[in-house]
């Protein structure tokens, strides 16, 4: 049976504007020129720099633009050509502010054009006396090795890539024979199959002395023993003392595990972090300010506004001049929202790291990391009313510059956690003790995790082992075995 009735329910549709204005938010300085340039490419009634006769406020200004849809279609009729030609005061988006850093001029670098890492390896083998079938078996073999200096493959799978992919056809054999010769390729170690070889091949590459001739046969015979650290086995395997043995871990320690990793040619991209703000401290106040590049001087064309008053003027209007202006409001409303878009962004990312750089005064003043607060999203939200998720678009993408370096704005939140006394202490300060304890330890006999938790118990941080266990991961330190040394 059917039945008709009314329902009444509230819910919140985001506008294509706030959408974009939340993609503005998040990108950082870089990613935000980037964009801007798209849009000036897009729109070609946007335009950067200062306009000479400034671009007057109109009550165009009012306009409602969430609920303006670029899809309508508008009848020139109905445009009123006086709300874009107005001699108003001058509008609020041509008004700058003066918390901008001075580094708003575009500096580049110059490009660096080296060959890459694995031209490098072809270019050292035209060194070597080798007929076509061999040069042909050892070319593919060096484009088989990884950044990191690895091929990471077997020799029969080598052999069979190479007869059906290049009609190479030869035996195992062979491809051990040309892989002898890739081992004597620079930097040494490249072209190993684990990270046992690359060791070995690099301690063959050295001058024998005692220290390096025990480090290889270390390597050869005893690498499992060795990467668990029993350093008595060795010892007693050896028949050596401590200092013998400290000595040939000293050479193993100075080799390269990544023999790709470190080639100055290598062609991988370096990321540039460019600071969207900047932290300084003036008697004793710290003092905040955003990237120049983030504020660009942009206006509305003026050839669009004379566009509007010819069409104004003139008495007998087309349907071509009809439809022109409609692509001209178009351009023209667009425009004006990314200009204002622009401006709400500014206001945006300065509040949101204000209120973080005065939650956490403490630290920025004296740079000692334990003295960083507990802070989450909503403790920022709250204090600048906005919502969590534009707090989080500013933190996780944008770097501030400190006296203390280049910081990634994320990184200043941290959960909090109760110390002997009752206080909330932030977990980014208990990391910081544990790490400075685990520095200080005898590493002759590292501390188990255990042992760490009654440590910090002591001094006021009751935290269970297996929360120490957690800590340490995330600082990327390893377990007390493997920081043992003799």
């Amino acid at each position: 049976m059917l039945k008709q009735f009314l329902n009444l329910k509230l819910s919140q549709k985001l506008s294509p504007q706030q959408i974009q204005l939340m993609k503005l938010i998040q990108l950082p300085t870089q990613a935000f020129e980037q964009r801007l340039l798209e849009e000036m490419n897009e729109n070609p009634a946007l335009e950067t720099g200062k306009d000479e006769e400034e671009y007057e406020k109109d009550e165009f200004e009012n306009d409602d633009y969430d609920d303006y849809d670029d899809s309508e279609s508008i009848d020139a009729d109905d445009i009123n050509i006086d709300e874009y030609l107005s001699d108003d005061d001058t509008p609020d988006y041509k008004t700058q502010a003066n918390n901008y850093s001075d580094d708003d001029e575009s500096r580049e670098s110059p490009l660096a054009a080296p060959i890459s890492f694995h031209q490098d390896l072809i270019n050292q083998l035209n060194t070597f006396i080798l007929n076509d079938h061999e040069r042909e078996i050892a070319e593919f073999l060096v484009g088989s090795i990884d950044d990191m200096g690895y091929i990471r493959r077997s020799i029969p799978d080598l052999v069979d890539d190479m007869a059906f992919t290049q009609a190479i056809y030869t035996d195992e054999y062979m491809v051990e024979r040309m892989l002898q010769v890739i081992h004597q390729l620079e930097p040494s170690g490249v072209g190993a199959r684990d990270l046992q070889e690359c060791l070995l091949l690099q301690l063959k590459h050295k001058t024998p002395t005692d220290s390096v001739e025990l480090a290889a046969d270390i390597i050869e015979n005893q690498f499992d023993a060795f990467t668990k650290k029993h350093y008595d086995k060795l010892i007693q395997k050896y028949n050596i003392s401590n200092e013998q043995l400290k000595k040939a871990i000293y050479e193993i320690e100075k080799l390269n595990p990544k023999p790709g990793g470190g080639f100055t040619g290598n062609n991988r991209v370096t990321e540039n972090v460019v600071p969207d703000f900047a932290i300084r401290i003036i008697d004793n106040e710290l003092e905040l300010s955003l990237n120049g590049r983030n504020a660009p001087s942009l206006h509305v064309s003026k050839d669009y506004q004379e566009m509007m008053q010819t069409y104004k003027a003139s008495r007998d209007k087309s349907n071509s001049q009809k439809e022109a202006v409609q692509f001209i409001k178009q351009k023209l409303d667009s425009a004006k929202w990314f200009i204002d878009a622009i401006k709400q962004r500014q206001e945006t990312l300065f509040v949101t790291m204000n209120a973080i750089m005065h939650y956490q005064e403490e630290y920025f003043l004296d740079g000692d990391e334990t003295k960083l607060k507990p802070m989450i999203l909503k403790d920022i939200a709250d204090i600048v009313g906005l919502d969590i998720s534009t707090v989080s678009r500013v933190a996780n993408s944008k770097y501030v510059e400190t006296p203390y370096g280049t910081k990634l704005i994320k990184e200043f939140f941290s959960e909090a956690m109760k110390n002997d006394q009752g206080e909330d202490v932030s977990t980014l300060e208990i990391k910081k003790i544990l790490q400075n304890i685990i520095e200080e330890e005898d590493k002759k006999k590292p501390l188990p995790d255990d042992q760490l938790a009654e440590l910090l118990k002591d001094k006021g941080y009751p935290i269970a082992r297996r929360t120490i266990a957690k800590y340490r991961e995330q600082l990327d330190i390893p377990v007390a075995r493997m920081r043992k040394k003799i």
